[in-house]
């Protein structure tokens, strides 16, 4: 028997996070709880090195099966597909290398995506050459130019923008220049690295710059907020919201997920995608 109304589907291109708190574990999550049916096309495997102050260890999967797994997940819900509810809107996570950077414009270059949610995963952080520098420099070339909406975190957004972000003019000055540089809308996250008692982001498309602001819940960053941020966006552009309204629905599901947070052995915390219902 099928069912009368068919939910907004959603695709994420991601890492997995072993632990469970990040990547497309954070996503699938999250667009579960937002009612969205989920798709996740894996691009690497991340697992935290306890042994090693709980550095990343990095594991990408092979070029050949993030091809079919696009083309599998197109057939079954893509515009030629025929199913009763299409995929036009993807997010994008850690791609990792610039074969998969690759990869990923190509299955995405054809303008069947709506909505392009690119959460920009940038791991150079100005002192390692090659790998990790071709791989940032290929996500903004061929990446950023596909993208309808970016949300950069306070890193992301100074690198993308060329801007030292200190206070939230800084910030909102990033916001801009990021759309100017993408034309996408952009959620430029200060999050709690900026000082004062808000956790503070900066919204701007072009034309509507808002800052969106909640009471900062502790000092330090949890895992899979800007994960489940990108995603609670991405549910939500699905579902056919704008995207301010998606922003400030993302905004407020992130800040309950912070509040009700699972702590574990490692060195830091995990949002909770079900902290809005507590």
């Amino acid at each position: 028997m099928t069912s009368a109304v068919s939910p907004a589907i959603a695709l994420t291109i991601a890492g997995s996070e072993a632990t469970g708190g990040a990547g497309a574990q954070a996503d699938l999550k999250t667009f579960q709880q937002l009612g969205v049916f989920g798709i996740v096309n894996l691009t690497c495997i991340v697992s935290f090195d306890p042994q090693d102050n709980w550095t990343h260890r990095f594991v990408p999967v092979d070029q050949q099966v993030i091809a079919d797994q696009l083309e599998a997940t197109t057939a079954a819900y893509g515009a030629a597909s025929g199913a009763p509810s299409v995929l036009d809107t993807v997010k994008i996570g850690m791609l990792g290398s610039p074969a998969t950077i690759s990869t990923v414009e190509a299955a995405l270059g054809g303008g069947s995506f709506a909505n392009i949610v690119l959460d920009p995963v940038l791991i150079c952080k100005g002192q390692e050459p090659g790998h990790a520098l071709d791989t940032d420099q290929a996500l903004k070339a061929q990446i950023l130019p596909l993208a309808t909406f970016v949300t950069p975190n306070h890193f992301e957004a100074e690198s993308l923008s060329g801007v030292t972000i200190t206070d939230e003019e800084s910030l909102k000055a990033a916001a801009i220049r990021i759309h100017e540089l993408s034309g996408a809308a952009v959620l430029a996250k200060g999050g709690v690295r900026l000082e004062g008692p808000d956790a503070v982001d900066v919204y701007y498309d072009g034309e509507t710059l808002e800052v969106l602001r909640a009471p900062k819940v502790g000092e330090v960053a949890v895992s899979g907020a800007g994960c489940s941020l990108a995603a609670a966006i991405t549910a939500e552009l699905a579902k056919g919201a704008s995207p301010l309204e998606a922003a400030r629905t993302a905004k407020a599901f992130v800040t309950a997920g912070i509040r009700n947070r699972v702590a574990s052995g490692a060195p830091f915390d995990a949002l909770w995608q079900g902290g809005a219902l507590s």
